[in-house]
């Protein structure tokens, strides 16, 4: 029997899973953000829909995760005018990344008539019939390569495993904003009562998106990034299949986005802002569309010894402190720093987490001087002694406007506590 499950508020929105071919109600569930629908015969996950006539006319790509085997002899199912049904074969490319999973991040091409001007899309089986009031919207319906939203906006995959790193959460938030950032867009799994109160804030003020993401109610996803390490079904509690969502979710929302983890910060270091950075990037690099940033490690068991930001309200806050540790792991001999990713989306096709899969421009290697990550976690080389690390105390710079808009946000989530 076919059913609709509500997993979260009406504010946050409607999650639907689908286990036939069609609705017996659609009208009991309105999804507006995410689906995972499962038809008979195959496990398929749709995602969202975008118009992408970078692709062709009439061109809609529909961002699914599917068993790598794959579906076969798919068709797509838009409603036309007046809700006609209209069908049209799907062709599915399965992305080149899966670090081994047997569930991937896979696009799925539909293309429609120009007299349909369709709104909605679906996928079925060939021979079976979708309800047509249960197909999803077609996003980018109108499409800019000006007068954006904002100028710079981050994704975040995934908060899961009761996130609760709540202190540095707010930090990263506020340097943010301090950097330019016009707008923070996280796929939520699970995270702690007390971080929920923090994204409600945040919310609150326009600063973030939240999209639920409950994978694990589908899907045995991955707390790692290998499988025959990890195990699972599929990578990173879908971090592949979210990070592309973003580029298309804001593909004309946003000049640039930035693709980085919640413990990072990717800070300009001759630059004031990242909107200036990037001014002068595109500027030098007019070509170019992806622009890879270097990851640094900033250990968090290596702490500051002046206590000059180890704060009495801060220490109320569960979560790490990056203002305390501003020692750098130094580069290792033979091998190159991992990356993190700004791009233009508009001319983005598909991405990984640390590189871009298939792109309509160039990829530069922004230089180490005039933008780094800031990556306060575990260590890599913890054998190093304190004397070792390179002291780096980029995000001090910040502190006069930092300190007190972390305090007011740390009142705030203190004062809603039970």
């Amino acid at each position: 029997k076919s059913h609709c499950r509500r997993l979260w508020p009406c504010s946050m929105c409607w999650f639907c899973f689908l286990v036939q071919r069609s609705l017996s109600d659609p009208s009991a569930c309105l999804p507006t953000i995410l689906f995972v629908v499962h038809l008979l015969k195959f496990t398929e996950d749709i995602l969202s829909a975008y118009l992408d006539e970078r692709k062709g006319k009439g061109t809609v790509r529909i961002i699914t995760m599917f068993y790598r085997p794959g579906p076969h002899k798919l068709q797509c199912i838009f409603n036309c005018n007046k809700g006609v049904p209209f069908t049209t074969p799907a062709q599915v490319e399965q992305h080149s990344d899966n670090f081994g999973f047997p569930f991937v991040t896979a696009d799925v091409f539909c293309e429609t008539s120009y007299r349909c001007k369709a709104t909605h899309v679906g996928l079925q089986t060939q021979g079976s019939m979708q309800n047509n009031d249960s197909l999803m919207p077609i996003q980018n319906l109108q499409q800019r390569n000006n007068g954006f939203e904002r100028d710079l906006t981050v994704c975040i995959s995934n908060l899961f495993g009761d996130y609760n790193n709540v202190l540095q959460f707010i930090q990263t938030m506020e340097v943010y904003k301090i950097l330019g950032i016009g707008r923070v867009v996280i796929y939520n799994t699970s995270s702690s009562h007390m971080l929920e109160k923090v994204l409600h804030y945040y919310v609150n003020e326009d600063m973030l998106e939240v999209i639920p993401w409950p994978i694990s109610h589908f899907l045995n996803p991955s707390r790692g990034w290998r499988f025959e390490e990890h195990g699972g079904d599929i990578h990173y509690f879908g971090q592949l299949t979210t990070l592309n969502d973003c580029i298309y979710r804001n593909m004309y929302k946003s000049r640039f986005l930035l693709l980085n983890d919640i413990d990072e910060i990717i800070a300009p270091y001759q630059h004031t802002n990242l909107n200036l950075m990037m001014d002068e990037l595109e500027k030098k690099q007019p070509d170019t569309c992806v622009f890879l940033v270097e990851n640094h490690i900033y250990p968090y068991n290596v702490f500051d010894d002046s206590g000059r930001f180890n704060l009495s309200l801060w220490r109320q806050v569960p979560g790490i402190n990056i203002m305390e540790h501003i020692h750098r792991e130094p580069d290792r001999k033979h091998i190159v720093n991992p990356t993190k990713i700004i791009v233009n989306p508009r001319k983005v096709e598909q991405t990984s987490v640390h590189s871009v899969l298939k792109r309509f421009g160039n990829e530069y290697r922004v230089p180490f001087d005039i933008c780094r990550i800031v990556h306060v976690r575990v260590p890599l080389q913890g054998h190093l002694s304190k004397e070792e690390l390179i002291v780096d105390t980029k995000l001090w710079e910040y502190h006069k406007e930092l300190v007190p808009r972390v305090n007011k946000a740390c009142v705030h989530v203190l004062e809603q506590r039970p």
